[in-house]
């Protein structure tokens, strides 16, 4: 194992209190998935300064910075930049009090709910360093600023004719923030995170007066029916030794409290872990909505939209265990966790590896207060309840030593196929 050389680190103390102004910024100012203009011009002009040759506008707003320093291996770094539609509750002084216009034409509140902010940031931070120390490695970074995670952003930047239009890598890495104590990092070989499935579902009645039901097919109630039955897919359809998830997160119907509507929307989130689950909760979820509908009498068949979906992410065994064993080099062992399962989240980072015919690896880092999790054992009790997780309003990356730990993992990663130089 080749350890990270202190030369790929030089500079890294004078770049931080920058970083951490550039991490306040983004999360001051976080933008929905492909509307990430503002973030991808910041991104551009940074890597212009620091001496890459920079593509924008791939896939959309994604930006792409190529950097080689000799003969050698490929290395893509992928940091994603979108944010959510989520009013942020932080309470911090740099909080967002952001809206934007969402796909469907509304008004949203926006914030950096899910960390993207911190990866953008410390891939910033990790291309800064290696266009500052070229003497310390050789080969072709690929450093990849992704919008839309988890909403088709890494197919639309692949679509874009990635293949043709930059080096072919030979390894892919990624890394995600998660509700974990700092200082720990985790991956696993084989799946790490789920395949994720969205739909819109649209069930239709027949509108009427609210005092008289009787001569309405009511939707309100046929979606409410709906609902609660698909809870049952996981509990009484799924195997208590597997992993899977069919989450409601979105329901609407009607105007008024007298008016019987003639239709209810709804969208559906499905994660599964392997392809045959997959086929199983879409197939399940598909008949539950006709079974519903046909039993409450509708008139119409009900709409069942894809939004989208892609599979599980899945990691290279070999390039997993070359990670894993510079982590534990860099970090030490007792700070480097093998995940005994997938994650139930889900990821389209996947994509480039496996569109691009290369080996990937992702792995996740704590970012929290590790006083928080004082007592509580993370890989038999899991995150605490009451921790804010992911996509939660009160989610609060510590930004100290956070981002300086993301730079670190992102060059320790890399750094196996970057082989320092022989004198």
């Amino acid at each position: 194992m080749t350890p990270l050389p202190t030369a790929l680190l030089d500079g890294l103390d004078r770049e931080l209190p920058a970083l951490l102004d550039l991490y306040r910024d983004l999360h001051a100012h976080p933008e929905l998935s492909h509307q990430e203009v503002r973030t991808a011009a910041t991104v551009a002009a940074r890597l212009r300064e620091q001496g890459w040759t920079v593509t924008e506008g791939v896939g959309g707003t994604g930006v792409v910075g190529i950097l080689t320093s000799g003969p050698g291996p490929v290395v893509l770094l992928r940091a994603d930049m979108d944010a959510l539609p989520v009013r942020e509750a932080t309470g911090l002084p740099y909080a967002s009090t952001r809206t934007a216009m969402d796909g469907t034409g509304r008004e949203v509140p926006v914030m950096h709910a899910c960390g993207h902010d911190v990866h953008v940031t410390c891939l910033l931070g990790a291309t800064a360093l290696l266009a500052a120390n070229r003497h310390a490695w050789h080969g072709t970074v690929v450093a990849v600023f992704q919008p839309a995670e988890e909403v088709c952003g890494a197919p639309a930047m692949v679509a874009d004719q990635f293949a043709e239009r930059f080096p072919r890598p030979d390894v892919c890495l990624a890394q995600h923030v998660a509700p974990g104590p700092m200082g720990l990092v985790a991956t696993r070989a084989g799946t790490i995170m789920s395949a994720s499935d969205s739909l819109a579902v649209r069930l239709h009645g027949r509108g009427g007066h609210g005092s008289t039901p009787a001569a309405a097919v009511d939707p309100v109630v046929m979606a409410a029916a709906t609902v609660m039955r698909l809870q049952t897919v996981v509990a009484r359809e799924v195997a208590a030794d597997r992993s899977a998830v069919v989450t409601v997160a979105s329901l609407h119907a009607g105007t008024r409290e007298n008016v019987i509507p003639d239709t209810a929307d709804f969208t559906v989130n499905i994660r599964s872990t392997t392809a045959a689950m997959r086929e199983h909760l879409l197939d399940a979820v598909g008949r539950i909505v006709r079974a519903e509908a046909l039993a409450s009498a509708a008139p119409k068949e009900p709409e069942i939209t894809v939004i989208n979906g892609f599979p599980v992410t899945v990691n290279d065994a070999d390039a997993t265990a070359t990670v894993q064993a510079a982590f534990r080099s860099a970090f030490g062992r007792d700070r480097v966790i093998d995940l005994p399962q997938p994650l139930t989240g889900s990821e389209d980072f996947g994509v480039f590896g496996t569109t691009l015919g290369a080996p990937s690896v992702f792995w996740t880092f704590g970012a929290l207060d590790p006083a928080a999790f004082q007592g509580v054992d993370l890989l038999e009790d899991g995150i605490p309840s009451e921790i804010p997780h992911n996509h939660s309003p009160m989610f609060a990356p510590v930004p100290e030593p956070t981002v300086e730990l993301g730079v670190r993992y992102l060059l320790s990663a890399a750094t196996p196929w970057l082989t320092p130089r022989q004198k």
